[in-house]
């Protein structure tokens, strides 16, 4: 049996975490078109009959970290980077040029003396720059293209990731006694995830980036019914009003979003309540 550790790392949006839902198979990481959607690691599981996986997606470095959420995301990808592991996929977008970010990652990829996958992403897109990444052929041994979002060639990846790990004689998780594959995010941080998503894909410019999701309460009330008390928080009273939007408009379509979704994963009926308060502190208290 093989078993490992592999670390997803690339720069903000070139889609790791579409990447790592899909080779999964189930969701575990939020995922939007905006950069920086991911906040923190995300440690998932995988097995399947030749071995176990602990994938660990991190958030994309930002080159110029200039707030102080920023800063604590990058900090937090930087530790993740610190971890155990088996293998390394270095995820690249050549829809996009390479940039200062591009060469800040490559660089701690370098630095990880460890197995390493080129994974060149968004093949359903025209790769107008792909010839900037062809140097890294000298440096990786493999070298996939995929297509995340489409799901195209993850059985090849999944075959070198198999590859490329360690035997091991004992299992790396006791499936048994593990109910969820994110390991290490709770029923409140997944919904709240959720929610946080729906407010990236619901609102423009730098309102998601100026927001968390708090879940205060999860009551089953019965087999069929399950309520929710959630809240947006936001840092100025005017990121308040558009999330709110015009006769609350805005905050239904979240949340309509987030319990049709969350209907679908439970199979029991959602009842939300959802609000928006401001909060200028919250990525200093949590964050």
């Amino acid at each position: 049996m093989k078993n490992g550790v592999v670390l997803l790392i690339g720069r903000p949006n070139v889609g790791k975490s579409t990447l790592l839902n899909n080779l999964i198979g189930q969701k575990v990481a939020i995922t939007s078109p905006k950069p920086q959607t991911t906040r923190f690691p995300i440690r998932a599981f995988y097995q399947e009959e030749r071995g176990q996986v602990i994938f660990v997606d991190t958030p994309g470095i930002f080159n110029k970290a200039k707030d102080t959420l920023s800063k604590k995301i990058n900090l937090r990808a930087a530790k993740a980077y610190e971890e155990d592991i088996d293998l390394v996929l270095y995820i690249v977008d050549p829809t996009r040029k390479r940039d200062f970010e591009e060469a800040k990652i490559l660089g701690i990829v370098r630095k990880i003396e460890k197995p390493k996958i080129l994974v060149i992403n968004k093949t359903d897109q025209e790769l107008k720059y792909l010839p900037l990444y062809k140097f890294l052929e000298e440096e990786f041994k493999e070298i996939i293209q995929v297509s995340a979002l489409n799901k195209k060639n993850l059985k090849v990846l999944l075959e070198k990731i198999f590859q490329y790990l360690p035997e091991k004689k004992e299992p790396l998780i006791d499936i048994k006694n593990f109910p969820f594959p994110a390991m290490n995010i709770d029923s409140k941080t997944f919904i709240a995830e959720i929610i946080r998503e729906k407010v990236f894909l619901q609102t423009r410019n730098e309102v998601p980036y100026r927001t968390m999701v708090l879940v205060d309460e999860i009551i089953e009330r019965n087999n069929k019914l399950t309520y929710i008390k959630a809240r947006i928080l936001t840092t100025d009273d005017r990121y308040k009003k558009m999330l709110i939007g015009e006769n609350g408009r805005k905050i239904k379509v979240i949340g309509s979003m987030t319990r049709k979704e969350l209907e679908l994963a439970t199979n029991k009926k959602i009842y939300l309540e959802l609000t928006v308060e401001t909060d200028p502190h919250w990525p200093e208290v949590y964050y």
